[in-house]
C-alpha cells in the first residue's frame, strides 16, 4: 500500500497484507500460519519482532480449521508498535497498542486498545486486557493510563526518512484484479 516500507530482509510467510503508512524493519518476522494478516495502517514492526498468527490446538477457533475450514484473518488494528525483540501470537489486537521490547503474548490473550506491554513481560493463559492497560515490572502488575497514547507520526516520518538510505525495500507484491482487503 503507499507510504508502507518494508525492507527486504525481513522474514514474511504466508498471506501478509501491509496497510498504508506501515514500516517493517530489517531482521523483523510476520508469520500467517493459520490464515491470513491485515497489518493495519502507520503500524511498525521493529528489528527481531515477531508477529504470528498461530491458532492453538487446545484453542476453540482451532476446531474451524482441524475439520478443513478457513480461519478468519487476523486484523491488527491501526498504529499498534511491535519493538525489538517482542514476540506476539494474540488472536485479537486493538489498535494504538505498544508491545515493548523482549515482550511476549501468547494466542490466549485478548489485547484491547491503547495498551502498552512492558519491556520483558510475558503474558499467557486467557485473559483479555481492557483498553488502556499497561502491563510492567517484573511482576507483570497491570495498571489503567489516564492520558491519551502519543501518535507514532514522527518516528514513523522520520523512518521512511531513513531506512531507505541503508537497507533494500520490498516491491510491491499483490495482484491487481484481487480487490483489496478492507479493514
Amino acid at each position: 500500500m503507499p507510504r508502507s516500507m518494508v525492507c527486504e530482509d525481513s522474514n514474511l510467510r504466508g498471506d501478509i497484507t501491509i496497510s498504508t503508512g506501515c514500516v517493517i524493519h530489517p531482521s523483523s518476522t510476520i508469520i500467517a500460519e493459520s490464515g491470513p494478516i491485515i497489518l493495519g495502517e502507520n503500524c511498525i514492526v521493529e528489528e527481531y519482532a515477531t508477529v504470528r498468527y498461530r491458532i492453538p490446538e487446545n484453542h476453540p477457533a482451532y476446531a474451524e480449521i482441524a475439520d478443513g475450514g478457513v480461519a478468519k484473518p487476523l486484523v491488527i488494528g491501526p498504529d499498534n508498535v511491535f519493538e525489538v525483540g517482542c514476540t506476539v501470537e494474540a488472536l485479537s489486537i486493538g489498535d494504538r497498542n505498544v508491545f515493548e521490547c523482549k515482550s511476549y503474548v501468547s494466542a490466549d490473550v485478548t489485547i484491547g486498545s491503547g495498551c502498552v506491554i512492558g519491556a520483558g513481560c510475558r503474558l499467557a493463559g486467557k485473559q483479555t486486557l481492557a483498553d488502556k492497560t499497561v502491563i510492567y515490572g517484573g511482576q507483570c502488575l497491570q495498571r489503567e493510563v489516564i492520558e491519551k497514547q502519543k501518535s507514532q507520526m514522527i518516528q514513523l516520518d522520520y523512518l521512511r526518512k531513513i531506512l531507505p538510505n541503508y537497507h533494500h525495500l520490498r516491491k510491491v507484491n499483490y495482484d491487481p484484479r484481487k480487490p483489496r482487503p478492507q479493514i
